[in-house]
């Protein structure tokens, strides 16, 4: 027989899975591609012989006997109500185990058997673990019928039920299960799945596990379901010889063996109703008389949705061809075939993928003839034989759990194995051209096999019908184990500690007895001060130089004050706060909290009591009245929003110490806070202090572990230090405790990307995506909701900005057309690909790449711009720039609205302004109603000083209903031109709109520049004490106080403006010019020598004056 060889991509991965139970992969799909020449046995075994010389205590023991009894049936009158006499039988891999003696059935339809047989199962023999795990053992409920005269007894099947042996392989000596017992038909007309009628109570025993310790650790379980073959070719037809279509599979075992696992009897089904769901799984059995026993016991076949499949054919648009496909002409076979992997095997198994290329999967059709009574021949001696070859070479990936899939899968974590899905979407192409094919094109050729019978009709396929009908093949394969370990949560937290330096511990706090008695000199101090405080409003302040007073006047002093205090309340609510005081010290320091039990304790105990209480007063009097008190700092009216925002404030303005200021101030104010050190860190970043970064970022993972954004930029910044080891450590340790954030699955796949891991960069990028198209599933399913509800003539209500009007504005999730659908599969396999040095020619390729006609909807969100985003925030460039090179090969139609904007800001902290310029017009002429693009082409030519460029496209911006990101800085920065233009009532008015926003210094000193330029001096001032109060440093704001002073012929104050608006050196000449120029004018305000008139300046005002902050007080 003559075979042409071809072969599927289908790169198979060994996934993540953290279910506790078992380690399920997801579906999985794939398209053909040609074999590579070379390709030869020898070379796939080349991984045999370092396999082969594990040590032999790896091997099964051999002869160990299973023994089988069945203890009794019930239910049995349900399936023949005059049943009386029944017997079992046992059958094991097509071999009667033996009948049970015969048995009358009593009266509630029960039969005690306690029938028992068993078989031998070893390594070598008729009997192996493969059978074991694959095969079930048969047990027939037969009916004795009542002998009439000179006949022989006759016999009737009158039901089968299944028992699986898995758990024997699962480390289990005995079990007990009670097996569904289904009815065999009487007559074809009969219910091909009839429900199970009955069921037999069985046990399996071993003396001995079948499985060694190292077995059960270092084997492994592998279970092969083949679903069907979808939208098979015209040449498949029902009319003809019939045909046994079948499926083989090559697995890897134990020195040169290959274990070949067997599909048979795949039905033909012509066009109709689709399989149904969930359906169970077959027993690859055939001689099975009850249909319904060929269903495997809670095992089904569940689907799902097919986003969530790996593979191919698993995208939107393949959606309606996956639905037409499951309804027209296929091959079902819902089969499902187990295989032991012991250790040997799994090792071998290991090499193979990581060595070797192909993993053959042969798909055959078989001619069977019938005879003349009606029985089926053998087989027939011409087979056609499709050989399609999995892609498994790089697939290597450093799991602990989970199962590897073929298919271009990614990391899986799931709680619920019965759910879970994969399918092979095998397409079966032939091309004799490859190198005229791109890499999305279905290209398998099919091997014909040579007619050696005369009578026969010979099925040649050509392969150019499998390319035209779109043969795809439908697949589950999965593991109890991972191939390879992966990382404990527990380790990778240990790890982490490890790398994180503890924190010192907090100083102790005085506890017990000492706090109760810091507590009472506490209160006792604040009752004397409110007493003074009382004393001094009835008799006003003894000056030391007014002498002594003599003592008739303190008495009555004395006595006035009291019958002040009692009057007034003040004396009860002093008591009543020094009570639980006291209580505080009877229980803390004298340990009483039960009754007395004499008069003469109690009052024993109070005199004690009285004496400590009066000297501990004493000494908190003393303390209170012999130390000069300093007086206190003023309470901050910041509060962490504000610092926050004059930290941006200065970053923006390139004041960075300043910024660091503001920083260290937040810190400060709380220690335990972990956004605070994150900012900081991302503000070093900003810096390009790496090490100082680094160490808040590790500050912030110290206050909790477990903080998925510290892990994320810990995990940055050991790559920015080339420490990589740590960097995978964090990276894995944010995916394993949050396995569904889809930026910590884009930055790992990034960093695997960097370490040339491609297999795991792969996997992490397709968690990642499958996670997003379920959030943007959910998304989608609120306004689909609501718009059902409305009706259709309200869906044109749901769109709030587009960059022009059109039909499809509507509609975000639009599926791009087949060319840009064909665009991103062939430039996809090679985002792995992408080197560093290869990333800054891509970014700006992107440039002169077509981009999409205005007025189209945009395309939805990806991975790499949910990851930018985040990236952007914390100042990480060197993964914006990986980032933004897989979304310029990744996206559909060109390069989004998004990324050139994402792509322009890198270019602006770079201030590389010709490039940020060439970004933002790409982005204009996508999306010219994109209020942060014109934001973001204000700040360009802002700091080009093209203030009038900068004046519309800021006025463009705040004219968009929809406000842009960073609104504060476009209002600062128009304001700041408008008074420049001496606009100054349109300053003032965008100066209050930032001040209605988010309010700071900046903000009120524009709002007092503008006022005192229009003369409103009270406004001017009362802004510009607002301005002062919220920061006391700033030297402009003293300025214009100076000035505003000297105009109100305040010279005391006017002075004090000036000397600190010189101490805190102002940069602006000119307004200090204008200060020196008034106060030359009015003769007052500069206490310098020799600079001050000696005549005396106009008289001061007596007009009270806005409360201004000392800068000392800080």
């Amino acid at each position: 027989m003559l075979t042409t060889t071809a072969a599927v991509s289908c790169r198979c991965f060994w996934e993540r899975n953290r279910a506790v139970s078992g380690f399920f992969p997801r579906s999985f799909s794939c398209r053909a591609m040609e074999v590579p020449a070379g390709l030869s046995a020898g070379k796939e075994s080349s991984a045999l012989p370092a396999a082969a010389a594990l040590p032999n205590e790896s091997q099964p023991t051999p002869a160990t006997p299973v023994q089988i009894t069945v203890l009794k049936a019930q239910d049995l009158k349900t399936i023949k109500s005059d049943v009386s006499v029944t017997l079992v039988r046992a059958e094991y891999n097509g071999a009667i185990l033996g009948d049970s003696s015969k048995t009358d059935v009593l009266p509630d339809g029960t039969a005690n058997y306690n029938f028992m047989t068993s078989f031998e199962c070893s390594p070598d023999g008729p009997n192996s673990l493969n059978d074991t795990a694959q095969k079930p053992v048969l047990l027939t409920v037969i009916e004795v019928l009542q002998r009439e005269q000179r006949q022989k007894e006759k016999t009737v099947p009158l039901g089968q039920a299944v028992v699986d042996l898995l758990p024997l392989l699962q480390g289990q000596c005995s079990f007990k299960v009670s097996a569904p017992l289904y009815a065999v038909p009487t007559s074809p007309l009969e219910s091909l799945h009839p429900e199970a009628k009955g069921g037999l109570e069985v046990t399996v025993c071993t003396k001995e596990p079948l499985l060694s310790a190292a077995q059960l650790s270092n084997g492994n379980l592998l279970s092969i379901t083949l679903e069907a073959a979808y939208s098979v070719p015209e040449a498949f037809a029902a009319t003809g010889p019939l045909q046994n279509y079948m499926a083989c599979l090559q697995v890897p075992a134990a020195g040169e063996k290959e274990f070949p696992l067997l599909f048979k009897n795949g039905i033909l089904k012509l066009a109709g109703e689709k399989e149904p769901l969930p359906r169970p799984k077959k027993w690859p059995l055939a001689n099975i008389m009850a249909p319904g026993a060929l269903s495997i016991p809670n095992s089904f076949i569940v689907g799902g949705p097919y986003e969530d499949e790996d593979g191919e054919l698993n995208k939107r648009e393949d959606r309606e061809f996956r639905i037409q496909a499951e309804s027209t002409k296929r091959i079902v076979w819902d089969m499902e075939r187990r295989c032991y992997l012991d250790p040997a095997a799994v090792v071998i198994l290991q090499k193979r993928i990581a060595e070797c290329q192909y993993w053959p999967v042969e798909v055959c059709g078989m001619s069977v003839a019938s005879s003349s009574k009606g029985k089926t021949s053998k087989a027939n001696k011409t087979k056609s034989q499709h050989s399609v070859f999995r892609d498994l070479r790089a697939q290597l990936s450093l799991t602990k759990e989970g199962s590897w899939t073929p298919g271009i899968s990614t990391p899986l974590s799931r709680a619920v194995p019965s759910k879970t899905r994969k399918e092979d979407k095998e397409k079966m192409t032939k091309d004799k051209d490859s190198n005229r094919r791109m890499s999305n094109a279905p290209k398998i050729q099919l091997s014909d096999a040579t007619v050696e019978a005369e009578n026969v009709t010979y099925l040649s396929l050509d392969g150019q019908q499998y390319v035209e009908a779109g043969t795809f093949l439908v697949m589950e394969i999965k593991l109890d184990k991972a191939l390879v370990p992966k990382r404990l949560r527990e380790e990778l937290t240990r790890r982490v500690k490890q790398m994180i330096p503890p924190r010192p511990p907090l100083p102790p706090r005085p506890a017990g007895a000492k706090k109760a008695v810091e507590n009472y000199h506490n209160h006792v101090t604040s009752i004397a001060v409110a007493i003074l405080s009382e004393y001094h409003e009835l008799f006003g302040k003894q000056l030391p130089d007014q002498g002594a007073i003599d003592h008739q006047t303190l008495e009555e002093q004395k006595r006035q004050l009291n019958f002040e205090l009692n009057s007034s309340g003040k004396y009860f609510a002093f008591k009543e706060q020094l009570k639980y005081a006291v209580v505080k010290i009877v229980r803390e320091k004298y340990l009483k909290t039960t009754a007395f039990e004499t008069q003469e304790q109690f009052q024993s105990f109070l005199s004690e009591l009285y004496v400590y209480l009066m000297d501990e007063m004493h000494i908190a009097l003393n303390q209170l009245l012999s130390e000069e008190a300093a007086s206190p700092a003023p309470l901050s009216r910041t509060t962490e929003e504000q610092l926050w925002l004059f930290a941006r404030e200065a970053e923006v303005n390139k004041d960075y110490k300043l910024a660091s200021l503001y920083h260290q101030q937040r810190v400060a104010q709380d220690q335990r806070n972990i956004q605070y050190w994150l900012d900081y860190g991302a503000f070093c970043l900003l810096l390009e202090e790496t090490t100082k970064a680094q160490e808040c970022f590790q500050q912030a993972l110290s206050l909790d572990p477990h903080h998925i954004q510290s892990l994320l930029l810990c995990g940055i910044v050991a790559v920015m230090l080339e420490h990589y080891e740590e960097a995978e450590i964090f990276f894995e340790d944010a995916c394993c405790l949050e396995p569904s954030s889809i930026v910590a699955w884009t930055l790992s796949g990034l960093f695997y990307e960097l370490q040339n891991n491609n297999i795991q960069a792969e996997m992490a990028f397709r968690e990642a995506k499958k996670l997003l198209q379920a959030q943007l599933a959910k998304e989608r399913s609120i306004p689909e909701a609501a718009e059902g509800e409305e009706g259709k003539k309200h869906i044109s209500a749901g769109c709030v900005r587009s960059p022009s009007p059109g039909p499809g504005e509507c509609l975000p999730e639009r599926v791009p057309d087949g060319s840009a659908d064909k665009l991103s599969e062939v430039v996809e396999p090679a985002l792995v690909c992408v080197a560093p040095e290869e990333e800054a020619t891509a970014l700006e390729a992107a440039l002169k790449a077509p981009s999409p006609v205005s007025g189209l909807s945009q395309p939805p969100c990806t991975i790499f711009m949910k990851a930018v985003k985040f990236l952007m925030k914390v100042n990480a460039v060197q993964f914006v720039h990986r980032a933004l090179a897989h979304e310029l090969l990744s996206l559909q139609g060109g390069p989004s609205c998004a990324y050139y904007l994402a792509l322009a800001q890198t270019y602006l902290l770079k201030e590389d302004l010709s490039k940020c310029e060439e970004c933002l017009c790409e982005a204009i002429r996508i999306d010219y109603m994109n209020p942060n693009v014109w934001a973001q082409k204000g700040h360009l030519c802002y700091l080009k000083r093209d203030f009038g460029e900068a004046k519309e496209c800021y006025e463009r911006t705040i004219s968009f209903v929809e406000d842009a990101a960073d609104m504060h800085f476009v209002y600062l920065r128009l304001g700041s031109i408008y008074l420049e233009e001496k606009e100054y009532g349109r300053a003032k008015q965008t100066y209050l709109l930032a001040c209605k926003n988010s309010a700071s210094c900046l903000t009120w000193l524009g709002v007092g520049i503008a006022c005192y330029r229009l003369e409103e001096m009270v406004e001017a001032e009362d802004a510009l004490s607002e301005a002062n109060a919220l920061s006391n440093t700033n030297a402009e704001v003293w300025g214009y106080l100076a000035l505003i002073c000297l105009q109100g012929g305040r010279q005391l104050e006017a002075e004090q403006c000036y000397k600190y608006t010189v101490k805190l050196g102002l940069r602006n000449d000119a307004l200090l010019r204008e200060i020196r120029a008034a106060q030359q004018r009015l003769g007052f305000g500069n206490p310098a020598p020799l600079s001050t008139p000696s005549g005396k300046g106009p008289p001061r005002r007596s007009r009270p004056t806005p409360a201004r902050r000392d800068p000392r007080s800080t």
